[in-house]
């Protein structure tokens, strides 16, 4: 393999590895529900409608319902990052923009029910 080629394939392979970590330009939903699968899906349910084991167990809301969707997006800011009942608070874990995307992603989740 010439050394030009070798340039070329590093720097897509680094361009791809980029887009993996910080993820393609794209829409907020997108990050939104990237971060809702990786935060949220294992008690809430890919949907929201918290029909998991843990979700379950713990009696926690169908995210989609009217009593959550009714909620100020400020309300949801504040149970995401100060957790409630027994959901932990993501104050440490996500930034006030990601918190942002995921209640934005909850909103969405309600459209297609």
């Amino acid at each position: 393999m010439s050394r030009i080629s070798r340039h070329k394939l590093a720097g897509a392979a680094a361009s791809i590895a980029l887009m993996l970590l910080f993820g393609a330009p794209g829409r907020a939903q997108e990050t939104g529900e990237s971060l809702f699968k990786a935060k949220c899906a294992m008690c809430h349910g890919p949907d929201g409608a918290g029909k998991t084991t843990m979700g379950q167990a713990l009696k926690i809301p169908d995210l989609r319902s009217e009593d959550v969707q009714k909620l100020s997006d400020a309300e949801l800011s504040q149970i995401v990052t100060k957790g409630k009942n027994k959901m932990p608070a993501y104050e440490a874990k996500l930034s006030k923009e990601q918190t942002a995307q995921l209640v934005g992603f909850i909103r969405e989740l309600a459209k297609k029910h």
